[in-house]
């Protein structure tokens, strides 16, 4: 597999990779050689495509992407219906997809540190069993404030999910389909994403935005209880403690890693894109010249079918293009996205979002993967870490989206974004460079 993407070649923990123990096998019979006895080495008992449990497993964290996405954002092409329900504006509307991915920022962390004392499924399983809860109360909101607020808690509910499934992926699985199976995860969130903003676009056409929130609820209901069903139990995990002074340890190791830390950046930065954009999108379309009903904006929201393919694909860019060279082009691919979208043409502004969410998922599985890649010990918060800077980035981008539409229209959240590509790019540059440097240092002290 290529070094990580953005930083200093990762030095892959042979039992890590392997988790085979050679063990004495017994004694072979006499040969006419006098040939001495060989040590046998197991087969890897975690999951690989086509062995057993692994498509229950595929499917069960496909489902739960579905789920996390769809109750996550679920008002976001909402906003202009709730913006004059409750006649606020645009910047105001937004929190109700900022709180939620803001407080899954915030609590990610310590729901990281339950995982690994209580289980990855455990608390899987709790989190979607909350998140479903709040999810069939939020339609009866009787305010903005009384949305934005059940959003925050249906957030930090959900906070414990991708964390876990990362973690658990990184225990479970194979190291060489770990991307795939990450990839597969991530597009669940896409579908989940889409078939959220779709389903409540006509839904909403008809009958108003509550009875849409709670169609998306009793959908995750469904999602929910599947992913319970299917989900194998973990084989390989291994209980931690809950002393505050050991996850301030394991987050002060990954925090000095510097590999690490820009991996954080990248998340944040590409999410910064795509939240700024599917924030502000359904205002743009809403308005001239194009003036589409809900229905209609709901439906642009199939251009995310494009990062499900590209999200699970990511394994294979890697391998042909390696990790920054993957970053490269996704970030290449956000860019043109975002200055095709210039256009006041419907069709550009379409090709527009399906590069901007192609680069999106590409990027955001390359990043997440090489996160539990480098990783070796206290997974779960490094992958907490990644879901924090992550969410803090799309709650960013939703704010500032809406705010740089407000100052500047649809080219003011392009500029945005352009600066937040750029942030990307740069620290892939970087990375590059302190990979070449260790490189040369290795090669002196040979």
């Amino acid at each position: 597999m290529p070094s990580a993407s953005t930083g200093a070649s990762t030095i892959v923990d042979a039992s890590a990779a392997t988790a085979a123990v050679r063990t004495e096998a017994a004694p072979a019979p006499a040969t006419s050689t006098g040939a001495a006895p060989l040590d046998v080495v197991p087969a890897d008992s975690r999951m690989a495509p086509g062995g057993p449990g692994y498509r229950r497993m595929s499917l069960a964290l496909f489902l739960a992407g579905v789920a996390t996405f769809a109750l996550l954002y679920s008002t976001q092409a909402l906003l202009p219906l709730i913006s004059g329900d409750f006649g606020v504006t645009a910047s105001t509307a937004s929190w109700t997809v900022s709180a939620a991915t803001g407080a899954l920022a915030l609590f990610v962390l310590p729901l990281s540190a339950l995982s690994e004392r209580f289980g990855r499924r455990t608390l899987m399983t709790a989190s979607l069993a909350i998140a479903v809860a709040v999810g069939l109360l939020v339609p009866f909101a009787p305010s903005v404030g009384w949305l934005v607020a059940l959003r925050a808690v249906q957030g930090a509910a959900l906070a414990g999910l991708p964390v876990s499934a990362m973690a658990y992926l990184a225990e479970e699985v194979r190291p060489k389909a770990l991307i795939t199976a990450i990839g597969l995860f991530v597009a669940g969130n896409s579908v989940g994403g889409m078939s959220g903003r779709v389903i409540t676009g006509w839904v909403a056409q008809e009958w108003g935005w509550r009875v849409a929130l709670g169609v998306i609820g009793l959908i995750a209901v469904g999602c929910a209880v599947a992913f319970r069903l299917l989900l194998p139990a973990p084989k390989h995990f291994k209980a931690g403690s809950l002393r505050p002074a050991v996850l301030v340890r394991t987050v002060r190791g990954h925090l000095a890693n510097p590999l690490l830390c820009r991996l954080y950046a990248i998340g944040a930065l590409f999410m910064t894109v795509f939240g700024a954009v599917y924030t502000v999108i359904g205002y743009r379309l809403t308005d001239a010249p194009f003036s589409l009903p809900q229905g209609i904006i709901g439906s642009i929201f199939l251009v995310y079918l494009v990062g499900t393919v590209s999200a699970s694909t990511a394994g294979k860019l890697v391998a042909r293009l390696g990790r920054r060279g993957a970053l490269y082009l996704a970030g290449g691919t956000t860019t043109a996205g975002l200055l095709v979208s210039l256009a006041d043409s419907l069709p550009l502004t379409l090709l527009g979002l399906v590069l901007i969410t192609a680069g999106f998922f590409a990027g955001h599985a390359v990043a997440s993967s090489s996160v539990s890649h480098t990783a070796k010990e206290g997974r779960a918060q490094a992958s907490a870490l990644y879901q924090s800077a992550y969410y803090l980035g799309s709650s960013a981008g939703g704010t500032l989206g809406a705010v740089a539409f407000h100052a500047g229209g649809w080219a003011g959240t392009v500029a945005l974004g352009l600066l937040a590509v750029l942030g990307v790019v740069t620290i892939t540059v970087v990375g590059s460079h302190a990979a070449r440097a260790q490189r040369r240092l290795v090669a002196v002290h040979r």
